[in-house]
């Protein structure tokens, strides 16, 4: 189960750190949902996606703090769920499949790291 958090935390602070390097008017030729939002919140959004990334990483690594790894998956989750909901909006059907399989392997990590602090 390691690896799937390492494989979450490595493809979200990978998105994070790339939304926040890049200038929005670039990040509106790659993503649609950019043109209808303000530049500090895809900014947010980037800062959310990475530091939950390091919240699902760093405890594993330093075996400590282990609580952390369900609240990021979990923040993660809802996340993802403003990412599908906003795509259906825009009526990007393709695109709904990239955070709802990101959103549910979140939600994996989040029951699996819950279940393993109470057992």
């Amino acid at each position: 189960m390691n690896v799937l958090t390492y494989i979450l935390a490595a493809v979200f602070v990978l998105a994070g750190v790339m939304k926040m390097m890049q200038p929005k008017t670039k990040l509106e030729t790659k993503m649609a949902w950019v043109k209808d939002v303000s530049s500090w919140r895809v900014k947010a959004i980037a800062a959310l996606e990475a530091l939950a990334a390091l919240a699902l990483a760093l405890p594993l690594i330093f075996d400590t703090g282990l609580i952390l790894v369900p609240l990021a998956a979990t923040g993660l989750v809802f996340l993802m769920l403003g990412a599908v909901f906003t795509h259906a909006r825009l009526k990007e059907i393709p695109m709904i499949a990239i955070p709802a399989v990101l959103g549910v392997l979140a939600l994996w990590v989040a029951i699996w790291g819950y279940t393993g602090l109470i057992s």
